[in-house]
């Protein structure tokens, strides 16, 4: 193992175990040695070989001259420095690390929550490095090759792209657009030898057949709104008030005031149609608000309705209340015919739970366990042969935000004599991560076949 292991304890004459190391009795140590972990450290890198060869025999020999009668084989002898240095490597590589500083380890003395903090530090970088995991390849299903005339739907795997620090996308921007690749275009032409044999992790490409059930469906918000000829009149005064400009002159101020209560007076009467039935309205309106202190739910519309037999008109229109997200439900159905088709059915099921999920490290500053990461995208095309459909919609890049599978696709449960499910469900729903908009339809993909 380490330097630090071959010290002979003072009382005993043993080498000096793990736990004695970092134990009260520094004193055991001879006079002249090291005694703390960094000069322990120093003091065996003095016997290192920067170099990448094995260390000679007479290295060997110097220091390992207690253990020489047990070790007679030349191969044997090699095999234990390569573990020995592999060893201190590790152990290194934990004291250079900064989950914390090892003169503070030996000063506390506290082993076991060094350990866990170094185990800690040991479980985060390997979620790290699974989070940055990237393994692509190409499955389909059915396993036959696909032709010219052969028509698909292609899903591609990728690493959602975050909007960044500007918080906003331009309407009509191009960065989620679906636009294939020199590799993901020839993913048809993958031969059944060629396609891949393990699950696909943060890439790849998934051929599936077109579903029987296909459709599109754009929607856009609409909400009626209503502003009946009273609210109107205080909007365009409390309007006239705010926009009054006092810098040319507190007179200049005085005469725009009085040009806006001259128009709201104009206006009621205008609306109310005489004076008197202005005032009406207006005392209906102050009423209903003083009675509303009391708990009382009145309008004014209820006081003119029950007081005059009429309302206010409101003024109803239906105005535009903004894009939606366009939702894509797919239905398919696995029945493997072969062992190797069911292994693609499996590995296709797999990567869509897989490549769903939310991720363990997250975001892009190397954050710890407080976040997770947003999972990947998908990138859905229809596809003809080698080119994309003439004809039916595109996409935009999706979530896949809900997914049902069905083993027992028959409504029985059975299964080959390797467990596999004769007959498989999959239902599979995605969500465009973003609107679609009029210009969408003047740039590729979107200026080509029915568009979005």
């Amino acid at each position: 193992m380490f330097g630090f292991e071959r010290r002979l304890n003072a009382n005993t004459g043993q080498p000096l175990k793990w736990s004695e190391i970092f134990d009260d009795g520094i004193d055991d140590f001879k006079e002249g040695e090291p005694t703390t972990v960094k000069e322990l450290v120093a003091e065996d890198n003095r016997y290192n070989d920067t170099s990448s060869e094995i260390e000679s025999d007479a290295n060997y020999a110097f220091e390992n001259a207690d253990f020489n009668d047990y070790h007679t084989n030349r191969q044997e002898r090699l095999r234990q420095e390569r573990l020995r240095k592999e060893n201190e490597e590790k152990v290194r590589g934990w004291y250079e690390s900064d989950v914390q500083d090892p003169d503070s380890v030996y000063n506390n003395r506290n082993l076991l929550t060094y350990q866990k903090q170094r185990n800690d530090l040991i479980t985060q970088q390997r979620i790290g490095r699974y989070a940055q995991k990237r393994r692509g390849g190409v499955l389909r299903y059915p396993l036959e090759a696909l032709t010219e005339q052969t028509d698909y739907l292609q899903i591609d795997i990728e690493k959602y792209e975050p909007i960044g620090s500007n918080y906003a996308s331009a309407p009509g921007s191009s960065n989620r657009y679906v636009k294939g690749s020199m590799f993901t275009n020839r993913a048809g032409r993958k031969g059944g030898n060629k396609l891949s044999t393990k699950p696909l992790i943060n890439a790849g490409t998934i051929l599936l057949p077109i579903p029987s059930n296909l459709q599109d469906t754009n929607n856009v918000q609409y909400d009626s709104s209503t502003l009946n000829g009273l609210a109107a009149v205080g909007v365009q005064a409390a309007e006239g008030i705010m926009t009054t400009d006092f810098t040319k002159g507190f007179g200049q101020g005085l005469s725009q005031l009085n040009q806006v209560r001259k128009d709201v007076s104009a206006r009621v009467k205008d609306g109310a149609g005489n004076e008197a039935a202005a005032t009406n309205a207006i005392t209906k309106a102050l009423a209903a608000e003083a009675v509303g202190i009391f708990g009382a739910n009145v309008t004014v519309n209820q006081l003119l309705a029950r007081g005059n037999g009429e309302i206010l008109n409101p003024n109803m229109e239906l105005l535009f209340g903004g894009p939606t997200l366009r939702n894509f439900r797919f239905q398919f159905k696995f029945t493997p015919r072969n062992k190797k088709e069911a292994e693609q059915v499996k590995l296709i099921i797999r990567a869509f739970k897989r490549n769903m999920a939310p991720q363990a490290q997250g975001g892009n500053l190397g954050s710890g366990n407080w976040f997770l990461k947003t999972p990947n995208v998908f990138k859905l095309r229809y596809r003809s042969g080698r080119r994309d459909h003439p004809f039916l919609n595109k996409f935009k890049q999706c979530f896949l935000s809900d997914m049902q599978t069905t083993y027992t696709g028959d409504g029985v449960y059975m299964t080959y004599d390797d467990a596999t499910p004769v007959s498989i469900v999959l239902d599979l729903s995605f969500k465009e991560i973003q609107p679609i908009y009029d210009i969408d339809y003047d740039e590729r993909p979107g200026n080509s076949a029915v568009g979005y």
